[in-house]
């Protein structure tokens, strides 16, 4: 760990060395050291698994455009019921933005992929903020425990966790898309079952925030264009 804040310390010292200089020309950070930047950072604070395929650098004016209004979304999603909302860095090291519902937010029974009534009252708050920020593409990716399942060995609980977080998952996706959010800003829906816990499974509080759908909102390509086009508010 002590050797990766360091690499990241570097590389964020280089960046930033880049940057001035480019900026001073009036040109943009080059690709190497952004991308390498985004990886890393977003392992730690997002999901680098998220991002547009823009497949050219990002330009630090351009970067910096985008931070400035996904701000603004941040603020906006902080709105949404039972939400926990955080800025992270997508695979572009941009700025995007993560709404991670527990089971307070998006509530399922056990074993089950069917929303709760007020699971869906969440995804109404949140249907609203993604058609009202159609620039931002989103992410959905559903998450289990590693409780296992009756008369089942461990390979195969692990195999119907992922399946039932892939089913959940694509429940808040259609629900989403039944309320009006285009499917074509809908860019992927995975279910990742017990992978990536961000709780301590052996407790049944850890347990409990494990079992969550992410919801990232991240630039798209027409954002990006936006940004490079000075046009982004």
């Amino acid at each position: 760990m002590k050797k990766l804040k360091v690499m990241i310390l570097t590389l964020c010292a280089a960046v930033v060395m880049v940057g001035c200089n480019n900026l001073g020309k009036g040109t943009a950070i080059g690709a190497g050291g952004g991308a390498i930047l985004g990886a890393i950072v977003g392992k730690i604070a997002g999901n680098t698994a998220v991002g547009a395929a823009i497949g050219t650098a990002v330009g630090a004016g351009t970067g910096a455009l985008i931070g400035k209004h996904m701000d603004k979304v941040k603020a906006q999603a902080e709105a949404v019921q039972n939400a926990q909302v955080e800025s992270v860095t997508d695979a572009n090291g941009l700025q995007a933005v993560k709404l991670t519902f527990g089971e307070q937010g998006i509530k399922f029974n056990t074993g089950s992929s069917v929303l709760s009534t007020s699971a869906q009252t969440s995804l109404q708050q949140l249907a609203n903020l993604l058609k009202t920020n159609t620039d931002c593409d989103v992410a959905i990716q559903g998450y289990t425990d590693n409780a296992g399942w009756k008369n089942s060995t461990a390979e195969q609980s692990a195999q119907k966790n992922l399946n039932l977080s892939q089913q959940r998952a694509q429940a808040v996706t259609n629900y989403l898309q039944s309320l009006g959010v285009g499917s074509n800003q809908i860019r992927s829906t995975t279910g990742y079952g017990e992978a990536n816990p961000v709780a301590d499974n052996s407790t049944a509080a850890g347990k409990a925030q494990n079992r969550r759908v992410e919801v990232y909102m991240y630039a798209s390509q027409a954002m990006i264009n936006a940004a490079e086009a000075g046009t982004l508010q």
